[in-house]
Parts: structure tokens; C-alpha cells; sequence
């Protein structure tokens, strides 16, 4: 049996993809992936905000679909593929949904906006051009904005939505 100065040190390697590029590390086995994320690979855009997977700040896309990183262990997502809100421009090009979101004032102190907008674009994925106002409002039901009142997120995820499938049935 060992003793617990020795756990203390277990550790764990893992490998994934972030972004593109691919990452081996060696963790604890309770470190949050948001925690690696921000703290192993200094990728700070998404946000800690609850630790309770409550508000959604820490919302990525693991293997193409938007989930709460503060919800999975760093471990769990070993061979995985993760997009956070780094990886989705190309360049000084911003994704259609980071455009929107500009265009439309979708975002007022920031704190919310990367994972409202990994959750939109997991959204547009999912409905295509079957949304309305209605279906946003309620898909977005596990995002927390405290300052902007939602009109102009809504605002902004249908404008990406049509976006998204101009540059879709551009490619």
C-alpha cells in the first residue's frame, strides 16, 4: 500500500489535439480540462466561471461538439480533438460567428462571449437552417450573460447561422 506522499505525485501522460496541434503532458487525475487548457497550454480564452458547469464560460468543442469543459477531467479527453475559441479564426479572418457576434454588439463585458459562442456554432451544426429566435433562446439556456440581456446574442447567432451557410455552400 502506498502512502499518500506518493499519491500525491501520481500522475497520468495524456495526448490530444488542441487547435490543430497536437499535445502530450503528463497530469494529475483530477485536473479539469478547463484547467489544462488555460494552465498547461496557456489558452485563456476559455473562461472560468462557475466550476459547476452552470454558466458555460468554459465551453469548447471536444471531438465537434460543444461541451463544458470544467465538466471533464483532462484524462477523459486523451485522444481527443478540441477546438477552443484560439482555434477558430484563421488568422486576422474571424469565423462567421465571432463576425456576427461583433456586428451585432453580441457581447457587452466578454466574460461569456467564448463560450456563447462555441455553443452557437455547435447550435448552427445541429439545427442548420432550421432556427428561429425561440430555438436560440432555448439551446442557449445553459450560457449565463449577466449583462446583456440576450437580444443581441440571439441577434447575433441567427446572423451566423446564414452566414455559415453562405460559406458552406462556398466551399
Amino acid at each position: 500500500m502506498s502512502n499518500a506522499a506518493e499519491t500525491d505525485n501520481w500522475s497520468v501522460p495524456i495526448k490530444l489535439t488542441v487547435n490543430g496541434v497536437e499535445h502530450a503532458a503528463t497530469v494529475e487525475p483530477r485536473t479539469l480540462l478547463v484547467y489544462f487548457l488555460r494552465e498547461y497550454l496557456g489558452l485563456t480564452g476559455t473562461h472560468v466561471g462557475c466550476d459547476t458547469s452552470q454558466c458555460g464560460a468554459c465551453t469548447i468543442h471536444l471531438n465537434g461538439r460543444a461541451v463544458k469543459s470544467c465538466t471533464i477531467l483532462a484524462v477523459q479527453a486523451t485522444g481527443a480533438d478540441i477546438t477552443t475559441i484560439e482555434g477558430l479564426s484563421k488568422g486576422d479572418e474571424l469565423h462567421p460567428m465571432q463576425a456576427a457576434f461583433r456586428d451585432n454588439h453580441g457581447l457587452q463585458c466578454g466574460y461569456c462571449t467564448p463560450g456563447m459562442i462555441m455553443s452557437a456554432i455547435d447550435i448552427v451544426h445541429r439545427y442548420g437552417g432550421k432556427l428561429d429566435e425561440e430555438t436560440v433562446r432555448h439551446e442557449l439556456e445553459g450560457n449565463i450573460c449577466r449583462c446583456t440581456g440576450y437580444h443581441n446574442i440571439v441577434k447575433s447567432v441567427l446572423d451566423a447561422a446564414s452566414r455559415m451557410k453562405v460559406s458552406q455552400a462556398a466551399e
